[in-house]
């Protein structure tokens, strides 16, 4: 028997739509965020981390003030000079997991979010100690000379010291590859995106400081400030957002 034209135009009809939306689905499931719900992460993820960022920094500020005008006064001289020397660990901290606890909020869905928050968190403590003290060896290399730099030499060492910065990028980087290499396919790439991030940050903080003269001296400091805060918590929210969007399923593909 042979099947009748309206019949076999049907077969054929439904054929193509199983096809279709078979593809579709799994065109969406390739990506370790879904097509359909990228537009709510990035926005979630973007605002939890300026969150993170503005937040870390008041409470690990004032935490670090608190300690340091109130219980440092009443302590012994050898525990005093402890605390100088290794308080800054503490505020570190405390922002450091404030920062990464934000961010693992928006992301736990797709990744572990306890995983996040301490890969993220000692990556960051990591990355910042590298980076200041790389830069405190460059300047005080520079004071050593006991002479007034030239322009080509505060230049070169401008450019060290700011590529110190860029560069200790790379150890947040490689602790979060760390977590998304059990998610993502291939994310390799990922142990650099926060060095782009910071050379991005870099750029824009050079750029600001070309125009602050343009602005009044009486307001100067503060714009500045809020210029460099505002600047880093975008860049730093925006690129690991997007970054984490174009990242393949593991397993995909």
């Amino acid at each position: 028997m042979q099947a009748e034209p309206n019949q076999a135009s049907n077969i054929d009809e439904n054929i193509e739509n199983t096809v279709t939306e078979t593809s579709k689905t799994r065109h969406k499931s390739d990506f370790m965020i879904p097509r359909s719900q990228r537009r709510k992460f990035f926005f979630t993820f973007t605002l939890m981390t300026i969150v993170g960022w503005v937040v870390g920094g008041i409470v690990s500020i004032a935490v670090e003030t608190a300690i340091t005008e109130r219980l440092v006064p009443k302590l012994t001289p050898g525990t005093q000079e402890l605390w100088y020397m290794w308080g800054t660990y503490t505020s570190l901290s405390i922002f450091a997991l404030i920062f990464a606890a934000d961010q693992a909020i928006a992301i736990r869905r797709y990744v572990s979010g306890w995983l996040w928050l301490l890969a993220t968190g000692f990556g960051w403590m990591v990355s910042t100690k590298v980076s200041d003290t790389w830069i405190d060896y460059i300047w005080g290399f520079a004071e050593s000379l006991n002479r007034e730099l030239s322009v080509e030499e505060a230049i070169i060492l401008g450019i060290a010291s700011t590529s110190a910065y860029i560069f200790s990028g790379i150890w947040i980087g490689f602790c979060q590859w760390l977590v998304l290499r059990r998610y993502a396919q291939n994310p390799w790439w990922w142990i650099f995106m926060n060095s782009f991030a910071f050379l991005l940050i870099s750029f824009l903080l050079w750029l600001l400081s070309l125009v602050q003269t343009s602005i009044s001296e009486v307001y100067r400091d503060q714009v500045y400030y809020l210029g460099e805060q505002g600047l880093t918590a975008l860049i730093l929210s925006v690129i690991p957002a997007i970054a984490l969007c174009r990242l393949k399923k593991r397993g995909s593909s």
